[in-house]
């Protein structure tokens, strides 16, 4: 992972993906000076997401839209969106859970946990299984969040039960489409494919060998 997160930006994509990080980095500044404690402390919790993604290794495509659509959803709590726009709340829903899925499979896959979905062998219906379960885990876990931001922090969070059931559900949704694209995309880059790599390798060359 550390490897992954050293590597130089090499295209113009991966500039612009790490350009996100900075405007994540910016954005909090920006409140911290001239907003309040509240909202600098929302958005600096989006900057260990921000780095993930380096972590990980993934492609900048992604990367991109993992570190949009988080600093979306955090200014969006900001800027009161969730409250003037009724529908956004599920877009955002819908979208941010799917990345965060998608991330946190990739790390799953990272650490040895699940099999990367991509790797030769791998079998399409295990993220399409388990990216389903994590979008309605995170969806769960994003719900406790906003009551514990409601009941410890401040009542401005909106928390309803038709909302919670509602978020939820096209959280999970998001899952569902996270696994199919874990199935079929290869999300991270060439270069980082380095776990279980050389395995098979290996294996031909030691049955290649003289005995």
């Amino acid at each position: 992972m550390r490897r992954n997160f050293l590597h130089p930006p090499s295209s113009v994509l991966e500039y612009l993906a790490d350009a996100v990080r900075v405007l994540g980095v910016a954005s909090v500044l920006v409140l911290a000076i001239w907003g309040t404690g509240t909202d600098a402390g929302i958005l600096a919790f989006t900057l260990p997401a921000l780095l993930l993604p380096r972590f990980l290794g993934a492609r900048a495509g992604f990367d991109i839209m993992f570190g949009v659509s988080v600093l979306i959803a955090a200014w969006s709590n900001v800027l009161d969106v969730y409250t003037t726009v009724p529908w956004w709340d599920l877009v955002v829903h819908f979208v941010c859970t799917g990345v965060i899925v998608v991330a946190a499979y990739l790390t799953l896959a990272q650490v040895k946990v699940v099999a990367d979905p991509r790797r030769a062998g791998s079998s399409a219906r295990t993220p399409l299984v388990l990216a389903s379960a994590l979008g309605l885990a995170v969806s769960a876990l994003w719900e406790m969040v906003e009551w514990f931001g409601y009941t410890f922090i401040t009542d401005d969070i909106f928390v309803a039960y038709a909302d919670t059931i509602g978020d939820m559900a096209v959280g999970g949704l998001g899952g569902v489409c996270a696994g199919i694209v874990l199935a079929f995309v290869r999300l991270r880059r060439p270069d980082a494919d380095d776990h279980g790599s050389a395995a098979p390798t290996d294996s031909v060359q030691s049955a290649g060998r003289p005995r």
